[in-house]
């Protein structure tokens, strides 16, 4: 049987409205995804103590956001655009997905700001300003400028963002700046005079794969908004431009970011080349489909580089943004979308009908416009959070972390840390025996050692080896002869002076006290300065809790 061909003009723009909306939905998960990359950036940025209160901040800026852009936000995008009063739920189900796709671009610009306010906004500041974001400052943004070309109407000019470089990125950075500023900094974070201290992030593995999620899904941000087919033909020559452009500004802003980083401190922070890629894709997002291939190298150089400086202005005028999101996302955003008549191609001028000024005086407009709007409107919010008392947790809270204060929970519960993980003890099955109670030069000894973390196996290994397996852990930090280290997060430098150490105490009465500190001093040695010290001291009296038994009868 011969194959049937497509030969009415309906079956084929059929076939490409099928091929063009799958692709939206492609995209569409793309974009989700990198929900997954704002949580662990965010997560690795931050203190270990305020890790799930970060990862539920995302989890419900999208569910909350998502659902009130449905009920809500939709209806004002509309009516700021001039398109009349309608309710998402009463249109066709084909539209919904186009609503999805714009869903996706306003969560993104939502989830953004909770890495700024991260270690001390209260969970119902940030979870009641996500639902007035995704019900009138995102819709209102995307009102006057994608879906209404206000600013066209005003200078004669339409605004070019192609897919959010200002609109989500921009807007969601000085969001977050806005609100840093309001909520105040984290305590310790700057001292009375004025000077800051440096509160590095508990991750930089999380920090780093977070990032290189975000990077995958923003293929779907980037190349996504490009059609497959426009009028009826293919437009590889978009989808062509768009993904090199949004490869090349990425790249290079990672390395605009690493070699300011050089600069300043002498070192390539591994932190800043990270959020510097993020700043190189920002920059470009709103001008990818317009700009030359070198212009995407420009951009991304520029958008990267001015991350270390812009970071340290906000950190000098006392804004505490934990996660950088302004100078990764607000500043570079702003960037990308006013050089974007420098670096878009003579035919791409050509065809938008206006010259190079005119553009630059359409992208500042629009830059201004969002800015005004997102400024005032965000300030406002959280400054009467602030004056009802709503804002951030109290001190107390602020200081035992906001997981176990917001959440009841402790991200890290289990005690020790991947390299102290190997148990070196004995497997054979058999309860764990007691000292014995024989005598120890006539009475209980307690040897207490601080040791190197990655030394644990090692000692409780030797331990069991001379018959005293039994011991009670500690994780301490302190300080002895071992000098302090120098540390680096994103670009500053702090110094360490109180080393990670384990405490080992261990009761003895049949096993002779000076061969258990033989057998600790052995397992533990590497020969260099912190490998710790032992003390052993008499212990007066015992007690076994289950038993009654008291003395040596209780060790």
């Amino acid at each position: 049987m011969e194959p049937t061909l497509l030969q009415s003009e309906t079956e084929i723009e059929m076939l490409m409205e099928a091929v063009n909306y799958t692709w939206i939905l492609v995209a569409t998960f793309l974009i989700f995804f990198m929900h997954a990359g704002f949580a662990m950036l965010e997560a690795g940025q931050v203190r270990s103590k305020n890790v799930a209160n970060q990862l539920t901040k995302n989890l419900l800026t999208w569910s909350v956001g998502v659902t009130v852009f449905f009920l809500i936000g939709s209806t004002v995008e509309g009516l700021v655009a001039g398109n009349g009063f309608a309710f998402q739920f009463n249109a066709e189900a084909v539209s919904w997905m186009d609503w999805l796709y714009g869903a996706v671009f306003a969560m993104t610009a939502a989830t953004i700001v909770s890495g700024a306010v991260a270690g001390r906004a209260k969970l119902r500041a940030y979870v009641t300003y996500t639902f007035l974001l995704a019900a009138v400052i995102y819709p209102v943004v995307t009102g006057m400028t994608w879906a209404g070309g206000h600013v066209e109407s005003i200078v004669g000019t339409p605004f070019s963002d192609f897919a959010g470089g200002m609109i989500v990125h921009g807007m969601g950075g000085i969001a977050g700046l806005t609100a840093a500023w309001i909520l105040g900094p984290r305590m310790d974070r700057y001292n009375d005079d004025g000077s800051a201290n440096v509160i590095p992030g508990h991750s930089l593995t999380f920090a780093v794969l977070g990032t290189l999620i975000l990077a995958f899904g923003w293929y779907g941000f980037n190349v996504g908004t490009s059609a497959i087919f426009t009028e009826g033909s293919f437009d590889g020559a978009i989808l062509g431009r768009v993904a090199l452009t949004t490869t090349l500004s990425m790249a290079c802003g990672a390395m605009g970011a690493g070699l300011v980083a050089l600069l300043k401190t002498g070192k390539v922070d591994t932190l800043y080349v990270a959020n510097g890629l993020l700043a190189g894709l920002v920059g470009i997002t709103a001008i990818p489909d317009a700009s030359t291939w070198w212009g995407a190298i420009l951009v991304g150089t520029l958008a990267g580089a001015q991350l270390p400086i812009v970071f340290g202005l906000t950190e000098s005028i006392g804004i505490d943004d934990v996660c950088a999101v302004f100078p990764v996302h607000g500043s570079a955003g702003v960037l990308g979308t006013l050089l974007f008549p420098v670096v878009a191609t003579t035919e791409y001028m050509n065809e938008l009908g206006a010259t190079r000024p005119e553009a630059f005086v359409a992208q500042v407009t629009g830059v201004v416009a969002i800015t005004v709007w997102t400024v005032g409107m965000t300030a406002l919010i959280w400054f009467l959070f602030k004056l009802a008392g709503q804002a951030r947790v109290t001190p107390e809270h602020e200081r035992n972390g906001l997981d176990v204060s917001e959440h009841g929970v402790d991200t890290y519960p289990e005690f020790g840390q991947p390299d102290v993980a190997t148990d070196g003890g004995t497997d054979d099955g058999k309860v764990i025996r007691t000292d014995g109670g024989k005598p120890n030069d006539g009475e209980l000894k307690m040897i207490t050692a601080i040791i190197r973390p990655d030394k644990l196996g090692d000692v409780k290994k030797g331990l069991a080896e001379i018959g005293a397996p039994s011991l009670t852990v500690t994780n301490v930090s302190g300080r002895g002869s071992q000098p302090a280290k120098k540390g680096q997060w994103r670009g500053e430098e702090y110094t360490v002076d109180l080393h990670q150490k384990v405490k080992i105490e261990c009761v003895v009465a049949d096993i002779p006290a000076q061969d258990v500190v033989e057998a600790i001093g052995e397992a533990a040695n590497t020969g260099e300065p912190g490998d710790g010290k032992i003390f052993v001291l008499p212990v007066e009296d015992a007690y076994q809790v289950r038993t009654g038994k008291t003395g040596q009868d209780a060790v």
